[in-house]
C-alpha cells in the first residue's frame, strides 16, 4: 500500500483542524479585546482579519499540496 494515499487525507485533515483551532482562538481573543476596549475596535478588527487571512492561506496551501501530490499516487 502506498503511504502517500494514507498520508495525504490525514495531512489535509490535520491542517484543517489546526486552522479551525487557530481561527477560534484568534477570533475569541479579538472579541474579548473588543469587549474590554471598544475604542480600539477598528485596529483590533484589522489585525484579526489579517491574521485570519494568513491562517486560511496556510490551509489552502496544504490543500493545494494534496491536490498536486494526488497525481503521484
Amino acid at each position: 500500500m502506498n503511504l502517500l494515499g494514507l498520508g495525504l487525507p490525514l495531512g489535509v485533515g490535520l491542517a484543517a483542524l489546526g486552522s479551525g483551532i487557530g481561527l477560534g482562538k484568534a477570533v475569541g481573543g479579538a472579541m474579548e479585546a473588543m469587549g474590554r476596549q471598544p475604542e480600539a475596535i477598528p485596529r483590533i478588527q484589522t489585525a484579526m482579519v489579517i491574521g485570519a487571512a494568513f491562517i486560511e492561506a496556510l490551509t489552502i496551501y496544504a490543500l493545494l499540496t494534496v491536490l498536486l501530490l494526488q497525481g503521484k499516487l
